[in-house]
């Protein structure tokens, strides 16, 4: 299986509809991939906290249309990252969009657990209260955003709905980069699991980015690490090792709690 995650530095500068243009022209690249993946809320920036009321957009509003078309374009599954998305009701979540390779969207994930400490996201941003995920013809993909990635009871979640590949979008800032490999390792080695984690590159809102996204094995081997800037990082690996690494050490079935 082939898998590319695209690392997009999230700039000032650019604005939000060039950027949309230009990661779709991205992806449209990756032709010949089995999965393309993008990071959190790179359309704004995962800490420009200030732009998610005036950028946030229907689940099917600019950015979904822009991605299905890539996707169909392309003929990739993709993990599009998520968006602020505005519900009917009003409430904005992190909310990821997962793509087939016809452009349909098959899978949507509000993102559950809201970091900012009674600040920023975890106040301005709704609660999502469903696990996510989604068959591919390779691998079963579990869906987390970010911030779920310190909170391991939620893959075991993913896994025990079959998850044999993680795939997790971040918007992670470089002071907590070491956080951010090590956690990413570890959530496949306790799940015997792919971990395909994306990150942003750049400074958005004054937040120096962590990039460095990275694709680790069931074993905890990293595959495949993505440097601080924008980079495509591009890896192949077998889905099979997933059943065998359970199968070789079956950590899994001596769960108690």
């Amino acid at each position: 299986m082939r898998a590319s995650l695209i690392q997009i530095a999230v700039n000032e500068d650019e604005s939000v509809e060039s950027r949309r243009r230009r990661v779709a022209s991205l992806v449209r690249d990756q032709a010949g991939a089995d999965l393309v993946v993008l990071p959190e809320l790179w359309t704004t920036g995962a800490f420009a906290f200030e732009e998610f009321g005036s950028e946030a957009e229907p689940l099917e509003g600019p950015t979904h249309e822009v991605m299905a078309k890539a996707a169909s374009d392309a003929g990739v599954w993709l993990h599009a990252g998520s968006v602020p998305e505005r519900a009917p009701d009003g409430t904005l979540y992190n909310t990821s969009l997962l793509f087939s390779p016809s452009g349909e969207l098959a899978a949507s994930y509000r993102k559950i657990h809201r970091f900012g400490f009674d600040k920023g996201e975890a106040v301005l941003m709704g609660r999502g209260e469903d696990l996510v995920t989604v068959r591919l013809p390779e691998t079963t993909v579990g869906v987390a955003t970010c911030y779920d990635l310190r909170f391991p009871e939620l893959f075991r979640g993913l896994v025990d709905a079959g998850a044999e590949t993680l795939v997790i979008p971040a918007g992670w800032p470089e002071r907590r980069r070491a956080h951010w490999t090590l956690l990413a390792r570890a959530r496949a080695v306790e799940n015997q699991a792919f971990v395909l984690a994306c990150g942003t590159a750049g400074t958005h809102a004054r937040v120096p980015q962590a990039g460095h996204s990275i694709v680790v094995d069931p074993w905890g081997e990293v595959l495949a690490e993505a440097g601080a800037d924008e980079e495509i990082l591009t890896v192949e690996f077998d889905p099979g090792k997933v059943s065998v690494t359970r199968e070789q050490f079956p950590a899994l079935k001596d769960r108690v709690l």
